[in-house]
């Protein structure tokens, strides 16, 4: 009967352990990207969540191996967004 209750602390450090691990992230990242290029990837994360955590995860990752030493700008972020992002399809209509 008390097995229910047990779960509970579980969920709640599993809770508090994630929320440790997004501020983590979120202070990696602030200290990786000037303020223009922080506001504009909290922008591209209201619209794809998912661009913006690829993104997140490679300047974590070039970070961690060395790769990036100084503050990214704006253009620099922009440059990234666009190597990372998938290219649109272009749909031709012919009409007859």
């Amino acid at each position: 009967m008390s097995f229910p209750q047990s779960s509970q602390p579980n969920d709640e450090s599993a809770k508090r352990r994630e929320a440790e691990a997004a501020a983590m992230r979120q202070r990696a990242l602030m200290a990786l990207l000037d303020p223009e290029a922080s506001q504009r990837l909290m922008n591209i994360r209201m619209v794809k969540p998912d661009l913006a955590t690829a993104v997140e995860n490679y300047l974590i990752n070039a970070a961690s191996s060395g790769r990036l030493n100084r503050l990214l700008t704006d253009e620099e972020l922009k440059q990234i967004l666009l190597s990372i992002q998938q290219p649109k399809k272009d749909f031709k209509i012919n009409r007859r």
